[in-house]
């Protein structure tokens, strides 16, 4: 077992952080350099990231992997700005806003790893032969108002026709934004909504408990995107390129591993970090994963993605002005990573 600390929460700056350690004899062995990483959300939907950690491929690379947990992609930045994270897991779009503000040091994506929106659409009831209109006049919770989780619902929802809006009787979609990311689903199974928008394993949990039912996937619906990337600051890449090549380079190899390989065995691989889940259940959520064709099979960030991730950003009124594509991204480390350089 790799050795990685996993923090349940934090807010602005890190309030919580628990360790978990296990064998320790290729750290004795080798001086890894060890960099913090913030993730968005603890989810099978970066399978690729717990392949690279689990396969030890990160201390092939000379680095230990120190693993917390965000809760939500504008936390996940505010552990980067305020130093409490080295590198940062989350949607291109708080890269976005962060440049726009005019900061002098800001975040730069150089490797992405999933393609589509990972949440399924959850209904109270099983509905068979669900249509998007079958949204009509209901209410949805959506995530946080700005974040990628909601733009891209509200992206699919008007590219199906629909309306946002309180106007129920009017056949408006009302879109909840007043939830935290964290208790969607307990919002969602204590009652709130008509339908919420979860990740994997939460979605999946949530129908095997029979308190919802998954009727459509809006990473299909949605189209590919550049979701989720790794990103750092602009001070910390000129200051570190060479940890962040070789970071780049055990993604790039969990994402050649997931690519080449089976949901069974990939669950086998990710099986400790969702002990939560049976196997059988891993497996599920990670064909489900495979079928809709999320992840990424290498590390580069194409200017046609982040182009229509501010299509959508756009469209949800998230976004006052285009940000040029090389001052947000670079994709020099995820080139050499590919190419072996």
């Amino acid at each position: 077992m790799k050795r990685i600390r996993r923090a349940l929460a934090i807010t602005t700056i890190i309030a919580l952080a628990i360790t978990s350690t296990g064998c320790t004899s290729i750290k004795k062995k080798r001086n890894l350099e060890k960099i913090t990483v913030a993730e968005v959300t603890h989810s099978v939907f970066y399978a690729p990231q717990y392949v690279a950690i689990e396969k030890g491929f990160f201390e092939e690379e000379g680095l230990e992997i120190d693993l917390i947990g965000a809760y939500g992609a504008d936390k996940t930045m505010a552990a980067l700005l305020s130093n409490e994270a080295q590198i940062g897991f989350m949607g291109p779009e708080a890269s976005i806003y962060v440049y726009g503000q005019g900061s002098k040091d800001y975040a730069i994506s150089f490797a992405q790893v999933t393609k589509r929106d990972g949440t399924f659409l959850m209904s109270r009831n099983p509905e068979p032969n669900f249509t998007f209109d079958n949204l009509k006049g209901k209410e949805v919770i959506g995530g946080r108002r700005g974040g990628m989780p909601e733009m891209t619902l509200e992206y699919v929802l008007k590219n199906n026709g629909l309306t946002i809006g309180t106007n129920r009787d009017a056949g408006e979609v009302n879109v909840r934004t007043d939830i935290q990311f964290d208790v969607m689903a307990g919002a969602f199974t204590g009652g709130e909504g008509d339908y919420v928008t979860l990740f994997e394993p939460m979605a999946t949990s949530t129908q095997k408990a029979g308190t919802g039912h998954i009727v459509a996937s809006i990473g299909a619906e949605s189209g590919e995107i550049p979701y989720t990337a790794y990103c750092a600051m602009e001070s910390y890449i000129d200051a570190n390129p060479d940890i962040i090549q070789r970071f780049t380079n055990a993604i790039y190899k969990g994402q050649q591993y997931v690519r080449d390989h089976s949901a069974q065995e990939i669950a086998e691989i990710i099986n400790p970090q969702f002990m939560e889940l049976g196997m059988d259940e891993l497996i599920e959520v990670i064909e489900r994963y495979k079928a809709n064709d999320t992840w990424c099979q290498d590390p580069l960030l194409k200017e046609e993605s982040l182009d229509r991730l501010m299509d959508v950003m756009e469209l949800a009124g998230e976004l006052e002005e285009r940000v040029p594509y090389d001052k947000i991204v670079t994709k020099e480390f995820a080139t050499k990573a590919v190419n072996g350089d």
